[in-house]
């Protein structure tokens, strides 16, 4: 029995080194067996490049057909222009004389007859010449016509007609006075003064409307003994 004990006891470090000597054999064979890696280990370097990226090129819609309207065909009217009237827009003041009497006016000349106008059945009258009435003295101040003799042309002898042409207004007053003849300055003022003043006309009318007309006066300085 203690031999058997004792036997056991000392194989003991016999096996554990043993062991021990096989894993380290193992370990060298590994070491050597392996890759050798550097003091600075393994660098691994990546690289890349760069794709550009291609984007698809835009497709053109189609164009949209429209369709065109037809414009309605209409049928022009015939034109038919209106018929001319001579209008006159000229109308010269009416001239008168110191006599009172109708006034004469020269007729318009011939006028043609006017046919149809494009076919039509109506026919245009030509214009009627208006009526026209010249300026008259108004009676009711007859008495002041006739101005007062200057002192200066009766010591001097003077005598004579003064022949005055006057514009007579709307009014029946003188606007405006043209000695014509005159013996005499003096004469001629005094005649200038009482026209101006005191004179008084029925005016000339267009077709009873009252205008603007020239009357011609004539009037006698003789002294009286």
């Amino acid at each position: 029995m203690y031999a058997d004990r004792y036997h056991s006891t000392a194989s003991r470090p016999a096996g554990a080194g043993a062991a021990l000597l096989i894993s380290g054999t193992i370990i060298l064979g590994l070491y050597y067996a392996g890759p050798k890696i550097g003091p600075g280990g393994i660098t691994t370097i990546l690289t890349g490049t760069n794709i550009p990226v291609v984007e698809p090129k835009p497709v053109d819609p189609e164009p949209v057909r429209q369709t065109e309207r037809r414009k309605p065909v209409t049928t022009p009217l015939p034109y038919a222009p209106d018929p001319l009237v001579d209008v006159r827009t000229d109308r010269p003041a009416v001239a008168g004389t110191d006599v009172i009497g109708p006034v004469t006016i020269d007729p318009p000349g011939p006028i043609g007859p006017i046919g149809p106008v494009n076919g039509g059945g109506a026919t245009v009258e030509p214009p009627r010449p208006p009526v026209m009435v010249g300026p008259s003295v108004d009676p009711r101040f007859a008495d002041a016509l006739q101005p007062p003799y200057p002192p200066a042309e009766i010591r001097a002898g003077t005598e004579g007609s003064v022949t005055a042409r006057v514009l007579i207004g709307t009014d029946g007053r003188v606007k405006a006075i043209d000695i014509v003849k005159s013996p005499s300055a003096g004469l001629a003022e005094a005649t200038r003064r009482q026209a101006l003043a005191r004179w008084r006309f029925k005016p000339a009318t267009r077709d009873g409307v009252p205008v603007e007309g020239w009357k011609t006066m004539t009037l006698r300085f003789q002294i009286v003994e």
